[in-house]
């Protein structure tokens, strides 16, 4: 990645920042490995999904990396919901970004999620959609059974559908271009940053983490975070989105240098937002904030996805 703003994002301005010492960073890494060991044993219970070569070995690591490193101190069962809700995000990514081939098809995976998160048995066929499913309803009643579930269903599950009607949405835009027709603008594209998922993740960590806090601020502080987050993936994987006919913000109405100023906007907005969260939930606003900044250095360097 090249440019003066890759370095500036890889180490935003952090006022009381202090390294992490050798020990630490052991600590957080060995969590890291046993995430990656239980990410993977997932993944093979559901084969036709998760076989593609985008799958890779440095998927499951980084992934779980990112998780450990932004809660320094939870354990891999700490983690667990968090990371199995990111996997399968990244199973729902692929069926919708690079698997389906109509639009006929992206929906009735949508309505079919829904109806799943909502209760209705997944089925039993051996199909990459059918273990999405299966695999949905494992985390719907693994979550079900968790003391705070009942007071954050009904978020779970809202940021579950934004999830599914972002990443349909973007799914049309991409037609669209695909067609020669214009895409969307660069702040619309913005604020259908839930395609992401940031957001689900956190709601479903937040629950098995035992809740809590002001639901509202907290809610608002997490879609603050998906932002900065989603412009970060942007800068990191424009080469990539090329490759594969992503949309990317790079490729809208913006150089690169006016969305990395939105970015330190965006950022000064999810801190502020942050510190409102972090008067009833200080861990929780913690974990968002480290993953924005993990965002930051990450997203200067790789990302996620294999090669197709």
């Amino acid at each position: 990645m090249s440019g003066s703003g890759a370095g500036e994002l890889a180490r935003p301005p952090h006022p009381g920042r202090t390294s992490t010492s050798a020990f630490e960073s052991g600590t957080i890494c060995a969590v890291a490995g046993q995430s990656q060991r239980q990410m993977r044993g997932w993944a093979a219970e559901y084969p036709a999904l998760y076989g593609a070569q985008a799958f890779d070995p440095a998927l499951f690591s980084t992934l779980s990396l990112a998780a450990a490193f932004s809660g320094p101190g939870l354990t891999a069962g700490g983690l667990r919901m968090a990371n199995r809700v990111c996997l399968w995000c990244f199973g729902l990514d692929w069926l919708i970004d690079y698997v389906a081939s109509s639009r006929a098809q992206v929906r009735g995976l949508v309505r079919r999620c829904a109806r799943v998160a909502d209760g209705a048995d997944p089925g039993d066929g051996d199909c990459a959609e059918d273990e999405l499913m299966r695999f949905l309803a494992a985390v719907r009643d693994e979550l079900a059974a968790e003391p705070a579930h009942p007071g954050l269903r009904d978020v779970w599950r809202e940021e579950l559908q934004r999830v599914l009607d972002a990443m349909a949405l973007e799914w049309d835009w991409k037609a669209a271009r695909e067609k020669g027709e214009h895409g969307p603008a660069f702040e619309e594209y913005l604020a259908n940053a839930d395609n992401l998922g940031f957001s689900f993740v956190f709601a479903s960590h937040w629950i098995a983490s035992g809740g809590g806090g002001n639901v509202p601020v907290v809610r608002e502080a997490s879609r603050a975070v998906q932002r900065v987050i989603r412009l970060l993936n942007d800068l990191g994987t424009y080469e990539r989105d090329l490759k594969w006919g992503d949309l990317n913000g790079l490729l809208l109405d913006r150089t690169r240098a006016e969305v990395e100023e939105r970015i330190g906007e965006l950022t000064s907005e999810a801190r502020t937002l942050l510190r409102d969260a972090a008067r009833s939930v200080p861990e929780l606003a913690g974990y968002m904030e480290r993953q924005m900044d993990f965002c930051a250095g990450f997203y200067g360097v790789t990302d996620f996805w294999g090669t197709l």
